[in-house]
């Protein structure tokens, strides 16, 4: 079940970086951003382009995830807002909750209606099962060993299987 904001508060970032202090090195590196299935106010996939923002500043974020930021559904995300992502980024480390820098991204970009929401949460959802998206699901199932999961159909339920929360 996806995780709301109310779920699952974000803690300021001088939090998160004293908690990451704690951790041995190998735990430090393989932190992986929430599901794409997690929503802030019924948006899905804000939670973990937030989430990516604020564990590669405080130096947590896996680093395969590196070359990506910004890029891939995180741009498309982000040009849906119409915003633009060092601005994102510069406001999510200032702090806030999830809820709060989604209300800065509707003042500072294109708020999103309940249509908006219903349209891109219909694409998250599907993105990589007869898409555009298809060639590069195959692509990353390969090469994840998982080329024979007939029930991986989307990039989402990838992302899912590969960060450990679905088997």
């Amino acid at each position: 079940m996806p995780q709301t904001e109310e779920k699952m508060p974000r803690a300021p970032l001088r939090a998160q970086r004293r908690f990451a202090s704690t951790l041995d090195s190998f735990q430090i590196r393989r932190m992986k951003p929430r599901s794409t299935e997690d929503e802030t106010n019924g948006l899905r996939y804000f939670p973990r382009l937030l989430d990516k923002i604020r564990l590669h500043a405080a130096g947590t974020l896996d680093p395969e995830y590196h070359e990506n930021l910004g890029r891939g559904a995180d741009r498309r995300l982000i040009k849906f807002l119409r915003i633009e992502y060092d601005k994102l980024r510069e406001r999510v480390l200032q702090g806030g909750t999830d809820a709060e820098i989604l209300e800065w991204c509707y003042a500072h970009g294109h708020r999103l209606y309940k249509n908006d929401i219903e349209i891109w949460n219909g694409f998250i959802s599907k993105l990589g099962w007869n898409d555009f998206a298809s060639g590069h699901l195959a692509k990353s199932k390969d090469e994840a060993g998982l080329a024979d999961r007939d029930d991986i159909l989307t990039l989402g339920q990838l992302f899912d299987v590969e960060e450990g929360r679905k088997k």
